[in-house]
């Protein structure tokens, strides 16, 4: 019979149908605790006791791994989110931290260790000039506030794929084809990083831009032997222009050290020439002196200088002979022979040869001078 049928047994010992006292209630379940853990009690309540015994012990049980299964460990790379309710409540550090279990979620993440994005290998845009190119680039970030990784964004890896090609996109439409190609690629770099990092931050996506590696850029397949041709020709005129500027930096102080070289020599020219000039003017002065006093002795001693600077640089030798109309040459140069060499108008010849010579122009002489016939003086 049930005990809310007439006559049957209240187990909360109360009779009739009156609901059950809730403080006779919580008595009789502290009064069990107590007889279980070596509590006191009635006897008369012993066997009612061994009945309920091994339900408080499941419970006990299964509070203690309730309790022990609340402990979790944070590692020294990682920090922890703890949500109460589904609400945010704390972040947790490295170390070893408890959390009421099913009350509490706990989602570890790793903020310290370095993660990596890379674009597609043909990731085609336009430039500023309107050209096409492909310009593959790595992302390396990691994560810099934790909240706002795990709550503010659904998906924080998708937000900086579309971040990353935005500003790319954004970037490289403000370059130059040229720069893209080849100088301005770590300018790039970096202004895709600081542009990418202001956009992460406006969509509180908690991640932390370390580096944007802008990998080779090159142009399209349908024009890269076009490409490489102007390459190669920019290459050739780049190497033209050095070496031209090599030989310039090697014949120009040549031709100033030679210049100032021939201004120096005309410098000394221009003094020596000024200096013999005055030198002649002074050597007229003290001659007129001379000739004033003397004039006969004079001209013939400048005549006398003249003739030995004429003649001195000959080889041969002419010899008027008094009261004759002929006059005596002396072929000195054949006279010392044909190999003797003269040299600034005189015979590298020795006292024989003189002597030889000597005697020859001497008969010579004789015999014009008993040829000629003499005449009459006035």
């Amino acid at each position: 019979m049930g005990w809310n049928e007439p006559g049957g047994k209240d187990p909360w010992g109360s009779g009739g149908n009156s609901p059950p006292d809730l403080d006779a209630v919580l008595k009789r379940f502290t009064d069990r605790l107590n007889r279980i853990f070596g509590g006191g009690g009635g006897g008369g309540g012993s066997d009612r006791s061994l009945g309920s015994g091994p339900v408080v012990a499941i419970l006990v049980v299964l509070a203690a791994l309730w309790f022990l299964s609340g402990w979790y460990q944070v590692d020294a790379q990682q920090q922890a989110v703890v949500l109460r309710f589904g609400k945010f409540h704390q972040i947790t550090t490295e170390g070893l931290h408890w959390r009421p279990r099913f009350v509490d979620q706990v989602i570890k993440v790793a903020v310290t260790t370095e993660r990596r994005y890379q674009t597609q290998p043909r990731n085609e845009m336009l430039t500023e000039d309107e050209n096409i190119v492909e310009l593959p680039l790595t992302v390396q970030y990691n994560v810099g506030d934790v909240k706002d990784y795990v709550l503010e964004v659904r998906d924080p890896e998708l937000s900086l794929r579309e971040a990353t090609d935005s500003a790319l996109r954004h970037e490289v439409g403000s370059t130059k084809f040229d720069e893209v190609i080849s100088t301005g690629r770590a300018e790039l770099s970096v202004a895709v990083a600081r542009r990418l990092q202001s956009y992460l931050d406006q969509y509180r996506t908690g991640i932390n831009i370390v580096k944007v590696n802008v990998q080779e850029a090159k142009p399209p397949s349908a024009v890269r032997a076009a490409y490489d041709d102007v390459v190669k020709a920019r290459e050739d005129r780049e190497r033209v222009i050095n070496e031209a500027q090599s030989y310039a930096n090697g014949v120009v102080p040549e031709a100033r050290g030679r210049a100032q070289r021939t201004i120096e020599e005309a410098e000394g020219y221009r003094e020596q020439v000024i200096a013999e000039a005055q030198g002649e003017a002074q050597r007229f002065e003290k001659l007129l002196t001379e000739y004033r006093k003397a004039p006969e002795v004079t001209r013939q001693r400048l005549y006398v200088q003249a003739i030995s600077e004429v003649l001195g640089n000959t080889s041969k030798v002419l010899v008027d002979v008094s009261g004759g109309n002929n006059l005596l040459y002396l072929p000195l140069d054949k006279l010392a022979g044909a190999d003797r060499p003269v040299k600034g108008g005189t015979s590298q010849l020795n006292n024989d040869q003189l002597n030889d010579i000597a005697g020859r122009a001497a008969d010579l002489l004789r015999r014009q001078v008993a040829s000629t016939p003499r005449r009459e003086g006035r």
